[in-house]
């Protein structure tokens, strides 16, 4: 990612609409299907800043790894230890047969070789092991986000699906999220094309605006795997081996 996405991140984790109700969402994904063990062991790959770190800290012991430095140091800093920085699909050093969850959200579509790098994280799994992924979808919504962002695509379920698969592993609980904003962003970026002005910057809206977008969209952790959604900007499921 650009340098710039990273600095963004670290300015805006705590208090952006869109990182806040996420992790409200994942958590209680991970509570309804996860069935972790009291004590799992989890990893984080491609942590960013370490702002998911704290959500996943509730279900067991936490490690983690970013590529990028500057990120990596403030994630060491919210985590108390050091961060790792085994690249994918190598992930060189790291325990394989070691982890009851691995957590790669909107990262496998920075990776090239999206098969080999889920195929690595496989054997990272302990037996019952899964991997939490969420991805962006729909690559017409393609924009200069994705750019800055370093993106090598955006997922169909078909594709994610295709993609788990060739790995040697199938999802459970495929499904859609931030569907219920889904109209508006779906809008902003049709609009930006059509005028030549998309915008990169994901800089947090005016608070009016970002709390009502995180009422909004924190509404779907009642929602997601729970009832059928519509079409969202995202998509989330649990790969396991099989």
């Amino acid at each position: 990612m650009d340098r710039v996405v990273y600095d963004r991140m670290a300015a805006h984790d705590s208090t952006h609409w869109w990182y806040r109700a996420r992790r409200d969402i994942l958590r209680d994904y991970l509570n309804r299907y996860g069935a972790l063990p009291n004590d799992a062991r989890i990893l984080e790959i491609g942590c960013g800043t370490g702002h998911n770190l704290p959500m996943l800290s509730a279900f067991g012991s936490v490690e983690a790894i970013e590529i990028d430095p500057a990120a990596r140091a403030i994630a060491g800093e919210r985590l108390g230890r050091p961060v790792g920085d085994a690249p994918l699909p190598e992930l060189p050093g790291v325990e394989r047969g070691a982890y009851d969850l691995v957590a790669v959200l909107d990262v496998v579509e920075h990776i090239a070789d999206d098969v080999a790098a889920l195929a690595a994280m496989k054997t990272l799994l302990k037996p019952g092991g899964k991997i939490l992924i969420a991805v962006p979808a729909h690559a017409w919504m393609w924009s200069a986000h994705d750019v800055v962002n370093h993106h090598h695509r955006r997922y169909t379920k078909a594709t994610l699906r295709a993609a788990i698969g060739a790995a040697g592993l199938k999802p459970v609980k495929l499904r859609w999220f931030n569907s219920l904003l889904f109209p508006l962003a779906a809008a902003a970026r049709l609009a930006g094309k059509a005028t030549g002005r998309e915008d990169s910057d994901d800089s947090p809206p005016p608070a009016p605006i970002n709390a009502l977008f995180e009422r909004i969209f924190r509404l779907e952790r009642h929602l997601v795997g729970r009832v059928p959604m519509t079409p969202g900007v995202s998509l989330v499921t649990l790969a396991i081996p099989g």
